[in-house]
């Protein structure tokens, strides 16, 4: 295929996006008012789709603490962890993950997308065995292919499936790599941890999760669907971002292998790329120390997750799973979808329009994130949007003969 064609089949993607609403890619915060609020196109907004669970990202404390590094370390690092990027802040911050999920060993990097990609660059390779949720993040997609090994999907949240997976690889399933994650993105709903864990290690297999929407949202400390399913000690490998609950930029990867400090000697994205700056490492050591020193923060959220749920449920909206931080709205159409969003956006309600190829099964959603930062009235106006756009879905269908 030429770059042409390419750039032409790009083209088509974004048209189709924007082809008769506003383009959900060019939606630009022209100034960020809070953790809630921002000015888009000149209209003061509600944002409902930032994946700020905590709304930690305004709190003085966590930018004192960036400010603090900024001017005590400097803006970045300019080197890799492996030559001159290991501040004594990068070291504190391992320590601390460590010490939160109660384990030897903690690696952090540079995004929450390179957590996935450097573990598995790292761990595995070609002619080994890798078993990953059809679900799963498009960065432990790519971490999967670019290391090589063989590796083959099983059904979302299926561990019976799951099951017949790894008994088709014979004896080549101990050892193999079983991959899930916690809290699903784009549709909200948890993975039945124990359940596949238990199936793995049943075929001496590796565990690991993705708790990157999870992360101070769920389990007794916040450590995740892992700490709820009250299996911590028996996954072999957690990942997860800086960027969601702990308001920040980096990812992180902790074990109870203390072997994983060896990938720093084979992980090419931990070794080829400069680390995080000072800021975002001290902010987000500030929020995960906040995460396990202030648990009424969870409990803010899941009082606002609560009341965005049925709110959303008592409309009649069709949503996409249980009551989560991720509040999916299933929509009819991409058409439908757009057109929903672009009315949400015009009445001041910021979320995401998820499409093909991004979501799930072919799905059309409109994702919500609720955050501890949102306010009970923020979140009946997003309610109240949400009926305004459905009556006019109704009108419209009525209009062009499709309603019932």
């Amino acid at each position: 295929m030429s770059i042409s064609k390419r750039f032409a089949e790009l083209a088509h993607i974004r048209d189709a996006l924007g082809a008769a609403h506003a383009d959900p890619s060019r939606v630009v915060m022209e100034e960020l008012l809070s953790a809630t609020e921002a000015m888009i196109a000149g209209k003061r907004t509600i944002l409902a789709g930032t994946n700020n669970y905590l709304g930690l990202t305004f709190e003085k404390g966590i930018l004192d603490a960036a400010c603090d590094a900024l001017h005590e370390q400097g803006s970045g690092t300019t080197g890799s962890r492996m030559a001159n990027g290991s501040f004594s802040s990068h070291v504190a911050l391992e320590q601390e993950f460590a010490d939160f999920y109660d384990v030897p060993a903690a690696m952090i990097f540079s995004t929450g997308y390179q957590a996935n990609l450097g573990l598995l660059m790292g761990l595995v390779r070609s002619g080994d065995k890798v078993i990953l949720d059809a679900h799963s993040h498009a960065s432990i997609y790519d971490g999967c292919r670019i290391s090589g090994a063989d590796f083959f999907t099983f059904r979302h949240n299926d561990a019976e499936d799951l099951r017949k997976r790894l008994r088709r690889l014979g004896a080549d399933a101990e050892g193999a790599l079983v991959i899930t994650e916690g809290l699903y993105s784009m549709l909200g709903d948890i993975a039945p941890l124990a359940e596949l864990c238990a199936v793995a290690k049943e075929f001496g297999a590796y565990f690991m999760v993705d708790e990157a929407h999870s992360l101070g949202v769920y389990g007794e400390h916040g450590r995740g669907v892992t700490e709820a399913a009250g299996i911590l000690d028996q996954v072999d490998f957690i990942t997860g971002t800086f960027s969601k609950s702990l308001g920040s930029l980096g990812g992180y990867c902790v074990s109870r292998h203390e072997e994983l400090n060896l990938l720093r000697y084979g992980s090419r994205p931990y070794i080829f790329t400069a680390s995080s700056s000072p800021a975002n490492i001290a902010a987000a050591h500030w929020a995960l120390k906040a995460i396990r020193n202030r648990p009424e923060l969870k409990e803010k959220l899941w009082a606002n997750v609560e009341r965005l749920y049925s709110g959303l449920e008592g409309l009649g909206c069709k949503l996409a799973s249980p009551p989560s931080p991720v509040v999916a709205v299933r929509v009819e159409s991409h058409d439908e979808a757009a057109r929903i969003w672009n009315e949400l956006l015009a009445s001041g309600v910021y979320v995401n329009l998820v499409v093909p190829p991004a979501s799930p099964d072919g799905a059309s959603l409109l994702r919500c994130s609720m955050s501890a930062g949102h306010s009970f009235e923020q979140i009946d106006a997003i309610v109240a949007a949400f009926a305004e756009a459905n009556a006019s879905a109704a009108f419209v269908a009525a209009r062009c003969g499709g309603q019932d």
